[in-house]
């Protein structure tokens, strides 16, 4: 719908391996995954015996993106680093251990791509943190280190609110509904 083939894609940042963030993966054949690993060792450890921390996974997804391990197409990050010249990637933890923000220089300024460091709005900005998570101290100060990388306030871009499609723009009609410009 955007005009890009998957088959294509040649770099996918992976923000957390929670069912919803990284199903679908196998669908980018030639691309490189970038991940924490914080949120690889997270996903395959101790806590996954415990229902409370593994019911986000999909055990498939999981064992898909150790898979890509082994054939070195995962490029792993500790922490903070460039992807791309304009496109960083920030560990902030919380919801997950791993958990990473991505950070965009657009032409308004740059955007932080919260994912799930808030779901909504209101998870930041009323300080309440969404009820998954594996460190609620970890959540709350990401919504700082979130403020800390963004422009503004309005140029964070939570991972979950459906605000999101009402306060940016769709690109096209056809798409209305489905995207939005965050630029």
């Amino acid at each position: 719908m955007l005009g890009v083939e998957a088959a294509a894609v040649r770099d996918v940042v992976i923000t957390h391996l929670h069912y919803d963030h990284v199903g679908n993966f196998d669908l980018f054949p030639a691309a490189t995954f970038h991940l924490q690993d914080d949120e690889m060792r997270y996903s395959t450890g101790r806590h996954m015996r415990h229902e409370v921390f593994n019911g986000a996974f999909d055990v498939e997804d999981v064992v898909g993106m150790v898979r890509n391990v082994y054939s070195g197409r995962v490029q792993f990050h500790d922490g903070d680093a460039t992807v791309f010249p304009g496109i960083s990637v920030h560990r902030i933890g919380g919801h997950t251990m791993g958990l990473q923000v991505v950070r965009v220089a657009t032409r308004r300024g740059w955007v932080v791509l919260a994912s799930d460091a808030s779901h909504f709005y209101a998870n930041m900005e009323q300080v309440r943190p969404f009820p998954i998570v594996y460190s609620v101290a970890d959540m709350v100060a990401g919504y700082a280190r979130l403020r800390a990388l963004a422009e503004s306030p309005q140029h964070i871009v939570p991972g979950h609110d459906p605000k999101v499609m009402e306060r940016y723009p769709t690109p096209r009609k056809e798409l209305e509904g489905i995207v939005v410009r965050l630029d």
